[in-house]
This record gives structure tokens, C-alpha cells and sequence, in this order.
């Protein structure tokens, strides 16, 4: 190591280790100070433009050959630029101004004579791709940990580093725009088939001896071949862009997440001059960055790191073995991910029938989360039909999934007390009853807790974690673990009629089935909350979960039903998409609809009068205390219903929207 380096380090890195060995190879160690992960913040990249800046005088005087950039973490190489940064950005001038220095940095990268090797391990997202897209040749480890991705789109924007044209050079213009119009993670194996990553490598431990090597070759990575950078020209390009709106049309409507159609504006008339196209990009990205859409979306990942932390840090407890009673669709659902979760679960029902059943309706899921037969198979495996209860003693958690009736549930809890081994958590899955009630009569009711899944459960990233009159604190640090644990959000709440999320979305649920019995269209009504943002109306949700639920808990939670519509759809047995007709006449899994249209004006007044009795029972929730606070809420509702995430959950938008404290208050008072 140079003196100059040897001062470089000692006196001005804090997040980088920077050293030149023997063979006059750089390395350059992201290892950000006091963060668990590297993340690219302005004090990082100020290190690493110094570091470039020496890789460059060393190269001037020819004492380096070749850099190598890799993560000091253990766990992941970058998982993007440093969102908390993003805060301080008030205009787009700020915005222009910030991405300056950074795209320069990133070009000086790019223009080194020396190859420049990017050596991955773990999550590389969003910045940290930009930035090794921008190295000449990437090497990554094959393991199932090591993804790649562009999750821009989620935080309402798009790479902004000049990943845009990076990208399309790299991997051609369907891959790239694929990876980042969707946010999805890409796993290794795949990244290199598209040209994204050039080298795989076994484990971590071949990365250092792999980039050594690639360095002292001079490897360079091969851009995407012409056949696929022919879509990049006209009128091939015109026609892929118009595509692109078509399929993301199906999912994200525009004038709620306008980021993927800002994508395609830009691929579509720069997409043939990548030059041209990292200058606009930075044009382009300046007004997302500062809109409400982005700033209410930043906010949505803040909440889920709430919600993590709503599991002890350092607590010592691990699940490894879960006994799930009750195999139909719910039941059968949650042993389904706690086995794609790693675990080993028993499975146990009174039918045979229905044991089977549940454990094949599993296939789809292995299937989507197992990539080979292998990992399927040991999978499979784990899933174990247990109609005797075998499993109980051993299980670390015990959830009970069985039918809504407090008398076969309170009898259950009370046999599976005598049977669980010593510090076991014994969980309901009950949407209805109360703990209290269901525990009475066991010899240790505190050790009972809650674990509210949501359907579909595969989909559904919230779990609420309810908490008993008389639950121990330690059972409640056990349940949000073992939340964590299968890869969800843990909610904690207070042991109320409906829990926290069907408390809230009940009265919203039955305000528009009031309309709708006053004569207000159902197809009206649901596109109505759906312009709002909601991901489906009230009618059609209300026939997707089932009418029978929606009256049973209607009259837990004191909305009865009697006369109603819905109580008539009851009674004569049609119960919505499970029956093929309740409000709606259901299709192939679908609800038949006319073409009837509504003008934008009448949508947008309905919509906000139909969210208002969510938003009222959700600040009469805070008030009551069923959740900590005003964030969990929002969390609560945005992850356990799909409240509209680009306006920040019910309670942030009657904050910052003044219109809507007007008629909350309205519907509260109502």
C-alpha cells in the first residue's frame, strides 16, 4: 500500500477499506459504519469518489492493474441508495443537483482504463446495481441469497443513477425495462442468463481468489448482442413501449403510480440513443421524487420496518416446528408457508378427505417458491398429514384453525394444555371471538395468543399478533417472532371485537352495502373506491371473502344484518365466489360486470365519501388504544387490506388531506 493510500484510509474512510496488495490489485471493502447494511448515502459515495480518485493518480503512475469493489457485510453487498436521505430533497432542483456528483462518480467508474470487477454477494438493489452496472465485469455468488433488482417503482420513481441506460446496454431493453417496470428480485442464476451478472461462483469464500483473477485477465463483460438491442430502434421500440403501458395498465392505474409510465415515455423516445437517455433520465426522475405519490410510498416502506420491529430485537427464541389443527383452506395456507419458511409442520384435521386436500392445495406454492425438484421435494417432505395430533408435543407453536364456535374451541385449548411441551406458544387463528372467552377455561390462559392470517395467506404480508386480557408479554414476543420468521409483518393489538383490521374495515364494508341497499350501483361503488386506490371494491371484496363471513362478523361486531340484502344472498345459499353468484355472478373465478362508465368527477366524490367510515373507526382505534400508534394503524390497514399505499394509510391521509378531516368527522359523528 502507497503512503498516500495508507493516509486515505486511516485519515478519511469510515464506510470503505481501501488497500492495494501485492499483485497492484485495489480492493475497495463497502462496509458502512454502524449499519447492518450498506446502503449508498452522500457520506459513502463522498468516500468512494476519494477512492476512485486515488485508483486513478495510481493508475496515472501505472501501480494498480485492475479494482475490485465488494461488500464487507456478511449478509448483502448494497441494498440501494440511502432512502432516509431522500427526506431533504424539497425541489427538483435539490433532486438534479444531489444525482450530479453521484452520475459523474459512476462515469469515471465506467471510463477507468484498468477493468474494474464488481464482486456480489447477497441483495445488490436498486443503487447497488447501478453502481455495478457500471463496473466492466460482475461476479456474484450462485446461492439462493444473492438477488439483484431495481425496486425503484415501489418507492414511486425508477433508477435514477443512469441505471436506465445502463441496463438496456447490459441486458437489452426487455429484460431491463422487465426488471424494472416490475421491482421484482432476480436470483443469480437468472441475472446471468440475462446478461446482468457475467461470472457465478460457488460461495462467498470463491469470490475474493474469482475477481483476483478476473482482474489479472482483464475481463470485460460482453454488452447485449445486437439482435436483442434491434428493439431499441424505431419502429420496433414504439411498438414494445405500447406494450409496456398495456400490461402495467393491467396492474397500476397511471394518476396513482405514474413511475413505470414515466419509464416508458423515457425508453420510448430515448431508448435509441442511451447517451440521450441518461441526460433525460435525470429530467425525468427530478418531479417523481418530490411527489406526494413517492414521499407516501417512502413513508409505506418506513411502516414495514415498524412493523418488523414489532418483534424483540435479540430475543432468543426461535421456532422450528409448528402443529397447525384445522386443514381447510386457512389452516391448510398457514402450514403451507411455514413449510416455505424452512419449518417442519404437522398438519392435523378430523377428515381424511379434507387432510388431503389441504396438503396437495400446497403444490402451487412449492412450486412458486421452490425453483428445483430438489428443493420441492425436501418441501413436501416437511409437510407432514398428522390426523392424530401426533406432532403436538414436539411443535414450538400450536395454531388452532378450526370452525368459529367457542364452545369446540375453548374444549380444544383445554386438551392442548395438558400436551404442549414447556414454552410452546398455543395461538387462535379466530377473526371473531374473543381470547378471553376462548381461554377461560384452561388452567393457564396467558400463555394463549392470537395469530389473525389474512386470506390469501400466501399473499398477505400481515399477521395480527392479539393479545389476551390476561396474555404474558412473553407470549406476545414468541408470536411476533415466529411472525417475523415465516417472512411476515407482526401486528400487535388488543383483544377487541374484530382485532384492529376488521374493526376498521367493517363499517366501510357496510356503509357501502347501505348504499347499495338505497340504490347506488354496486358496479359504481366498487369503481369508486377502486379510483380511490383501493385494490377492489367493497361488493366485490365482501363476495370474494364470502357472505356468510362477512354477515357472521357483521353481527359480532354489532352491524347486523337482518332484512338486508346480504342477509337474503345468505339465506338462499348464495354466498358470493365460492358459490358462483352473490352480489355478483362469478366466472372463471371472476365477477361478471357490465361496460357501464362513470365520469372521473362522480368517481372521485363517491370514492372519498365511501373511505370515510374506515378513516372515522380508525382514529376511534388509536383513541381506544388498540394499537400503539397512528403509524400502526396505517400499516395495519395498508398490509391487512391493501389500503391505497400512495396515499400513506386512512390516518395520513385525513392529516394531510384537509378535505377529508371535514368528512371523517362527519362519519364519525354519523
Amino acid at each position: 500500500m502507497s503512503e498516500a493510500t495508507a493516509e486515505l484510509e486511516a485519515t478519511r474512510l469510515k464506510d470503505w477499506r481501501f488497500s492495494i496488495d501485492g499483485e497492484s490489485i485495489a480492493w475497495a471493502i463497502f462496509d458502512r459504519e454502524g449499519e447492518s447494511a450498506n446502503s449508498l448515502g452522500r457520506r459513502p459515495i463522498e468516500e468512494l469518489n476519494a477512492i476512485i480518485e486515488r485508483v486513478e493518480a495510481e493508475t496515472r503512475a501505472k501501480t494498480v492493474r485492475g479494482l475490485v469493489i465488494m461488500s464487507g457485510k456478511e449478509r448483502g453487498f448494497i441494498v440501494g441508495a440511502d432512502i432516509r436521505e431522500f427526506e431533504a430533497f424539497q425541489s427538483e432542483q435539490d433532486v438534479i443537483n444531489a444525482l450530479k456528483p453521484v452520475n459523474a462518480l459512476l462515469d469515471r467508474i465506467e471510463k477507468l482504463p484498468i477493468p474494474v470487477v464488481a464482486a456480489i454477494h447477497g441483495v445488490c438493489v436498486g443503487g447497488g446495481l447501478e453502481l455495478i452496472l457500471a463496473c466492466h465485469y460482475r461476479i456474484a455468488t450462485r446461492d439462493d441469497s444473492t438477488r439483484i433488482g431495481f425496486p425503484e417503482v415501489k418507492l414511486g420513481i425508477f433508477p435514477g443513477f443512469n441505471g436506465t441506460a445502463r441496463s438496456i446496454k447490459q441486458a437489452g431493453p426487455m429484460a431491463a425495462m422487465q426488471a424494472m417496470l416490475t421491482g421484482g428480485m432476480i436470483r443469480a442464476t437468472v441475472a446471468k442468463a440475462q446478461g446482468f451478472i457475467d461470472q457465478l461462483v460457488g460461495s462467498a469464500g470463491e469470490l475474493h481468489w474469482a475477481a483476483r483473477k478476473a482482474v489479472l485477465q482483464n475481463r470485460r463483460s460482453q454488452s447485449a448482442g445486437l439482435a436483442k438491442m434491434l428493439l431499441t430502434k424505431w419502429p420496433a421500440r414504439g411498438f414494445l413501449a405500447g406494450k409496456m403501458r398495456q400490461e402495467t395498465a393491467k396492474k397500476v392505474r397511471e394518476d396513482h403510480y405514474p413511475a413505470p409510465f414515466r419509464l416508458i415515455d423515457l425508453f420510448e423516445k430515448e431508448g435509441g440513443d442511451l447517451d440521450a437517455m441518461k441526460k433525460a433520465e435525470t429530467k425525468a426522475f427530478a418531479p417523481l421524487m418530490v411527489s406526494e405519490t413517492s414521499r407516501n410510498l417512502r413513508r409505506v416502506f418506513r411502516l414495514t420496518e415498524l412493523l418488523k420491529a414489532q418483534a424483540p430485537k435479540g430475543f432468543k427464541w426461535r421456532p422450528s416446528r409448528v402443529h397447525v389443527i384445522g386443514a381447510g383452506t386457512m389452516g391448510a395456507d398457514i402450514a403451507g408457508v411455514c413449510v416455505a419458511s424452512g419449518m417442519e409442520v404437522t398438519l392435523q384435521d378430523i377428515s381424511p378427505e379434507q387432510l388431503e386436500k389441504g396438503i396437495k392445495a400446497q403444490s402451487k406454492l412449492f412450486a412458486r417458491k421452490f425453483k428445483t425438484r430438489a428443493t420441492r421435494d425436501a418441501a413436501k417432505a416437511r409437510l407432514i398429514a398428522d390426523p392424530e395430533g401426533k406432532g403436538i408435543p414436539r411443535a414450538d407453536v400450536i395454531i388452532e384453525a378450526i370452525v368459529e364456535r367457542l364452545d369446540i374451541k375453548q374444549k380444544l385449548f383445554a386438551d392442548l394444555e395438558t400436551k404442549i411441551k414447556s414454552g410452546a406458544v398455543l395461538a387462535t387463528n379466530t377473526s371473531s371471538l374473543k381470547l378471553e372467552d376462548i381461554s377461560a377455561p384452561m388452567k393457564d390462559p396467558g400463555r394463549l395468543i392470537g395469530l389473525h392470517f389474512f386470506s390469501p395467506v400466501p399473499q398477505m404480508p400481515l399477521v395480527e399478533v392479539v393479545r389476551g386480557a390476561q396474555t404474558r408479554d412473553e407470549e406476545v414476543k414468541k408470536g411476533a417472532t415466529f411472525v417475523t420468521a415465516i417472512d411476515k409483518f407482526p401486528l400487535i393489538t388488543k383483544d377487541v371485537p374484530g382485532f384492529m383490521v376488521n374493526k376498521v374495515l367493517t363499517p366501510y364494508m357496510f356503509a357501502a352495502m347501505k348504499r347499495l341497499e338505497e340504490g347506488e350501483d354496486k358496479e359504481k361503488i366498487d369503481e369508486a373506491v377502486r379510483a380511490f386506490g383501493m385494490p377492489m371494491g367493497p361488493i366485490e371484496l365482501a363476495d370474494n371473502v364470502g357472505l356468510d363471513i362477512c354477515a357472521h362478523v357483521a353481527e359480532i361486531l354489532g352491524h347486523p344484518s337482518e332484512g338486508s340484502r346480504l342477509a337474503r344472498l345468505v339465506a338462499s345459499g348464495r354466498l358470493g365466489k365460492k358459490t358462483g353468484e352473490g352480489f355478483y355472478v362469478w366466472k372463471d373465478g371472476k365477477p361478471v360486470k357490465s361496460d357501464a362508465k362513470f365520469s372521473t368527477a362522480e368517481l372521485d366524490k363517491l370514492g372519498c365519501e365511501l373511505v370515510e367510515p374506515m378513516i372515522a373507526e380508525a382514529q376511534k382505534t388509536l383513541d381506544e388504544g388498540v394499537v400503539e400508534s397512528a403509524d400502526l394503524v396505517d400499516a395495519g390497514m395498508i398490509f391487512g387490506t391493501g389500503f391505497a399505499p400512495f396515499r400513506g394509510g386512512p390516518l395520513h391521509y385525513k392529516k394531510t388531506h384537509p378535505g377529508a378531516k371535514a368528512t371523517t368527522a362527519r362519519a364519525a359523528a354519523e
